[in-house]
């Protein structure tokens, strides 16, 4: 486990404490899964992963902590078209999402003129952006990864 993993599991260890909940090692081995992977994993993609390192996990543990690792600010959900809940390690830095509405995949960019933008139209329009989410669809112009075409 990296060094930045095993800060996230520690921080993840202290939430529960002052919340007067267990740490258990289904737990931490859900957290570690999280903590150590890239890109944006769905509860199936965690159970599975968890299971590796503790196999008493289960489903519904793996619900219930990644309810408890997104209250405790350590882990972002999302919800793109597929309708699927996806979970991401919480990166101090923002970041949008281009997704191929055909493979599924998930690109994260930022894009500073896109921040600036949405700040000077929120104001215009007398609000202060406390939070946003930004998704851009399109279809891959490169191989999907499920070996199709790309668009022309």
């Amino acid at each position: 486990m990296s060094e930045q993993a095993a800060e996230l599991v520690q921080r993840f260890r202290d939430y529960l404490s002052r919340e007067g909940l267990k740490c258990t090692r289904q737990r931490e081995a859900i957290a570690s899964v999280v903590f150590s992977s890239e890109g944006h994993l769905t509860l199936n993609d965690i159970h599975v992963r968890a299971q590796q390192v503790q196999p008493s996990v289960g489903f519904a543990t793996v619900y219930r902590t990644m309810k408890l690792l997104s209250e405790a600010g350590l882990a972002t959900q999302h919800r793109f078209d597929d309708g699927q809940s996806r979970f991401e390690r919480a990166d101090e830095d923002h970041h949008d999402h281009i997704i191929c509405s055909r493979c599924g995949r998930i690109v994260e960019f930022e894009a500073p003129e896109i921040e600036v933008r949405q700040e000077r139209i929120a104001l215009g329009l007398g609000f202060k952006v406390v939070s946003h989410r930004h998704e851009i669809y399109g279809e891959c112009m490169l191989p999907c990864r499920y070996g199709e075409e790309p668009s022309a």
